[in-house]
């Protein structure tokens, strides 16, 4: 599993928010955060800064490229 999924779950967990109320808020379907999670498929780079900025972390944290 890839550091991006690892954080996206964490993040999700931490914010109590669903896999559904992310995708909405994205304008994706859930089975692409679902995806996303599992790591068989990257999102955009749009999407990663609309997940960037819903959960208030920087684009080097929510990919593992930083610790915090």
């Amino acid at each position: 599993m890839s550091k991006f999924s690892e954080n996206l779950i964490s993040l999700r967990k931490d914010f109590n928010v669903s896999q559904a109320k992310i995708a909405e808020q994205l304008g994706v379907a859930q089975q692409c955060v679902s995806l996303w999670e599992k790591d068989l498929s990257e999102p955009t780079l749009t999407n990663l800064i609309g997940l960037a900025d819903y959960f208030g972390v920087s684009l080097d944290f929510l990919t593992g490229r930083k610790e915090f």
